[in-house]
């Protein structure tokens, strides 16, 4: 007796649930023919049989939880063409196909839908469904269109691996997107009255201090697993550094405590030390709360990613020209954009706004 298991559905997914067999016992069916539907965490999705023979056993009825890898169904006089584990032959398309979530690079809000067999081909291929053109009914990816996307991928550049500082940011941001409830709030900061050669670094640092003293619940780490928060009164701020090699995020420690001039001397060295990858690690450890003038390249707002513990990233955008009302009067102000992120596990729309008042408050209160 050959032993079909229940193969891999894709997308992670460990067990289904037995919804109905169309065979029975000493039932004689082909290759190809609906041998079962079964429930996943997506859809229900109709398996055929993987070869032509004689049903000499099923394991499991409907409501039975199989997992994967388990015996499914045992075949008597099965040929050669059996190949247990793997869903072969044509499937009926309707809703009796799986759904995919859509992933970054998708085609829309609607998602993936494909074949189990056009799934299992682009699983040997190693191609990402989301790239494939569906040419079935309902914009179902066929095993046909996996093909001829396949072929197509030929003249596509090799993978680059992430290696190093990207591969830890990926990895960083993966976790930050999982775990983090963000939340944001953006405004403005009219400094016009800012002289033309104002340190706009050392002046945003001067206001997150601000902020952090009108509500120091920002300048915190949120622990998970305890549901706790931890309330720092020294504010070590991370700032947002791009290399060509990736983003480093450097501490400049104790900035409530610092005047100007020795904060821009250690922001420079912080610069240098990173540019030059001699940057201890230590000093990329250990930050409460974080910047990234992401304005000096381009963008006025943006919603950065907080990344745990810590629950505060103030985002500075590209300071421009603009015409606002003064008493009720237009005028040509200078204006920098502000982009507020928090994690709202452990910080409240109330004490965020408070916050971004304040650093907004000591910005246009000049230099």
């Amino acid at each position: 007796m050959k032993i079909f298991k229940l193969p891999d559905l894709g997308e992670g997914l460990q067990e289904a649930e037995i919804v109905a067999w169309h065979v029975k016992d000493g039932d004689q069916v082909r290759a190809g023919e609906p041998l079962v539907s079964v429930e996943t965490a997506k859809a229900i999705v109709e398996i055929p049989s993987p070869c032509t023979g004689r049903i000499a056993k099923l394991f499991g009825k409907p409501g039975d939880m199989i997992h994967l890898d388990a015996p499914l169904a045992g075949f008597e006089g099965a040929g050669e063409e059996d190949n247990a584990g793997t869903v072969v032959g044509r499937m009926q398309v309707g809703t009796q196909v799986m759904v995919e979530a859509p992933v970054g690079g998708g085609r829309g809000v609607s998602g993936v839908k494909a074949m189990p067999a056009a799934r299992a081909l682009a699983r040997r291929l190693n191609l990402d469904l989301a790239t494939v053109a569906p040419t079935g009914p309902e914009g179902t990816i066929t095993a046909a269109d996996v093909q001829h996307a396949a072929a197509q991928t030929i003249e596509w550049p090799p993978l680059e691996p992430l290696r190093g500082v990207r591969r830890a940011m990926a990895q960083n941001m993966t976790i930050a997107r999982a775990e983090v409830p963000s939340a944001t709030i953006i405004d403005d900061a009219d400094i016009h009255s800012w002289p033309p050669q104002a340190d706009v670094s050392i002046r945003l640092v001067r206001a997150i201090v601000a902020g952090c003293r009108a509500e120091p619940s920002l300048n915190a780490w949120y622990e998970s697993s305890a549901m706790a928060r931890r309330l720092f009164k020294k504010i070590d701020l991370g700032i947002a550094v791009d290399t060509p090699d990736g983003l480093f995020v450097p501490v400049l420690r104790d900035v409530g405590n610092r005047d100007a001039a020795d904060l821009r001397r250690g922001l420079d060295r912080m610069r240098a030390d990173v540019t030059a990858r001699k940057i201890p690690p230590e000093e990329l450890r250990g930050y409460t709360i974080t910047l990234s003038n992401f304005g000096m390249i381009a963008g006025k707002y943006a919603a950065p990613v907080v990344l745990p513990p810590t629950v505060t990233i103030l985002g500075a955008g590209k300071i421009s020209d603009r015409v606002v009302a003064l008493n009720g009067v237009p005028a040509v102000h200078r204006v920098l954009p502000l982009s507020l992120t928090f994690d709202h596990r452990a910080v409240s729309g109330g004490e965020a706004g408070r916050f971004l008042a304040a650093v907004i408050a000591d910005l246009e209160s000049g230099v």
